[in-house]
C-alpha cells in the first residue's frame, strides 16, 4: 500500500485540491527549515572548532565542511521558494508550455551532475503541451530532480504520458529509495521511509504543484518511491492554432516571453512583478576577477531569489561547470577569449539555450540573446541596476 508521509497537505488524498497551509502547517515547516539548517551548520561549526583546535583540516574533512555549508544554504534557497508560494503576493499566470521540451531541457541542464554520481536516467516522454505557468514549472522539475537525485540509489525514470480519461498529462517519477542488495519488506510502512523523502524540497514539490492545480501523488512501496503529477489542462489538438500545409518546416519558433508578461490568472494585486520573484531558486554564476562589480551584479538580482556563486576566470568557471551547470553565466567583457570560447562551445554543446550575458563597461545598448549574431546577451554595466533584472528573466526563461 502507498505510505502517506506526514505533510501539510497530505500526499495520500492527493487528488482532492489542497487548501491552502494554516498558520500552524507553515509553522510545522519551519521548525523543518530549522532542523535542516541547524544540523549541517552544527556540523560545520564542529570542523571549524576542530581546525582552530589543530591549525590542520585534511581533505576529507574540507569536503565534509563544505557539503555541510552547502546543505544548509540549499535548505534556506528551499525555504525561500516556500516563502514565495506563502507570501500571498504569487501571480500566476497561464501560457502555453511544451511540457515535453522544458523537462528534456531541465535533464539535460542536469545531466553533469548526474553523470557525476553515476545515476543514469531513463527518459520515455511523449510530446505534451499544457497550459500552465512556466516559471512555476521550471521550479517544480527542477524541485523533482533535486529531490530524486537526493534520494536514488540506483537509476531514475521519468515517464510523460497521457491518462485516458478525463484526459491528463501525467509525469511519473520512479527511483529506488533503498539499496536494492539489501532487500526490503513487501511493504515498507512509514517509520521504514528515509527522512529525506520528506525533506523541504518535497514540501516544495508538493506545494507547488498544489499551486499549480496540478495533482501530486506519492507512493512509498518495497524501497521503491513513484512520484505522479498531473497537469489538467492540456493543450489538444483541436486548440492548437491551424498551421497551412507546408508551413510546418519553415516556421521559426516564436521567442520566448517572460512568464511576468502574461495576463494574471489570479491574486491581481498592482504589486511588482518582481514580489512574486519568479526565478526563485535559478542558478547564476558570476564570472569576474573584479569584487566591485561583483558585488554589483549581486546587488542588482538581490531581491529575485536567485542562487549566486562566483568565479575570478574562465578556467575557474570551466571547473565549476564540470560539477553541474548553473542556469545562467553572468561575465565581464574582459573576458570574452579563447578560454570563454572553449566554456560557450562545451557548455552549449549539452544545452544551446544556455544563457550567457556579457557585462561591458562604458555605454552600451542592452541586447537580448535574440538580438544577437553569437546568442549573447549584452548590458552596459551602467544598466545593471535598471535592466539586468529584466534581462535575466527573459535569458532564463528561454528554457521554459
Amino acid at each position: 500500500m502507498p505510505s502517506s508521509p506526514p505533510t501539510a497537505a497530505g500526499t495520500a488524498a492527493a487528488n482532492d485540491m489542497a487548501p491552502r497551509l494554516n498558520d500552524a502547517q507553515w509553522g510545522d515547516i519551519v521548525q523543518q527549515l530549522g532542523a535542516e539548517i541547524a544540523g549541517p551548520l552544527s556540523h560545520a561549526l564542529e570542523r571549524i572548532q576542530e581546525l582552530i583546535a589543530t591549525g590542520q583540516i585534511d581533505r576529507q574533512g574540507l569536503r565534509a565542511l563544505r557539503e555541510s555549508v552547502a546543505q544548509a544554504r540549499e535548505a534556506g534557497m528551499v525555504t525561500q521558494q516556500l516563502s514565495r508560494l506563502a507570501s500571498g503576493r504569487l501571480r500566476l499566470s497561464r501560457e502555453r508550455v511544451h511540457l515535453t521540451q522544458v523537462m528534456r531541457g531541465v535533464l539535460a541542464q542536469r545531466s553533469r551532475e548526474t553523470q557525476a554520481r553515476g545515476i543514469q536516467v531513463r527518459q520515455m516522454l511523449q510530446p505534451i503541451e499544457i497550459m500552465a505557468d512556466g516559471s512555476l514549472l521550471f521550479s517544480l522539475l527542477n524541485a523533482v530532480m533535486d529531490w530524486a537525485l537526493a534520494n536514488t540509489h540506483s537509476s531514475l525514470e521519468m515517464r510523460l504520458d497521457l491518462t485516458p480519461w478525463p484526459t491528463k498529462a501525467r509525469l511519473v517519477c520512479r527511483f529506488a529509495h533503498r539499496s536494492l542488495d539489501l532487500g526490503s519488506a513487501p511493504t515498507v510502512t512509514l517509520s521504514d521511509t528515509p527522512e529525506s523523502l520528506n525533506s523541504l524540497t518535497w514540501r516544495l514539490i508538493e506545494q507547488t504543484a498544489l499551486t499549480m492545480g496540478a495533482l501530486p501523488l506519492r507512493e512509498d512501496e518495497a524501497g521503491i518511491t513513484l512520484l505522479t503529477l498531473e497537469f489538467p489542462h492540456i493543450v489538444s489538438e483541436e486548440t492548437r492554432a491551424p498551421v497551412p500545409a507546408g508551413a510546418a518546416s519553415q516556421q521559426a519558433p516564436a521567442p520566448p516571453v517572460p512568464p511576468s508578461s502574461a495576463p494574471p490568472m489570479e491574486r491581481d494585486d498592482q504589486l511588482p512583478a518582481h514580489n512574486s520573484k519568479p526565478l526563485a531558486g535559478c542558478h547564476l554564476l558570476i564570472v569576474t576577477p573584479r569584487k566591485e562589480l561583483r558585488q554589483q551584479i549581486q546587488d542588482a538580482v538581490r531581491h529575485m531569489g536567485l542562487i549566486i556563486d562566483s568565479v575570478g576566470s574562465m578556467n575557474e568557471a570551466l571547473a565549476f561547470c564540470e560539477e553541474g551547470l548553473p542556469h545562467g553565466i553572468a561575465f565581464e567583457q574582459s573576458l570574452h577569449g579563447p578560454d570563454f570560447d572553449r566554456l560557450h562551445a562545451d557548455v552549449t554543446a549539452e544545452v544551446p539555450s544556455f544563457s550567457f550575458i556579457e557585462v561591458r563597461d562604458g555605454e552600451q545598448q542592452t541586447q537580448l540573446s535574440t538580438a544577437t549574431p553569437d546568442r549573447l546577451a549584452r548590458i552596459s554595466r551602467t544598466n545593471l541596476g535598471d535592466a539586468l533584472p529584466s534581462v535575466l528573466l527573459f535569458e532564463l526563461s528561454k528554457a521554459i
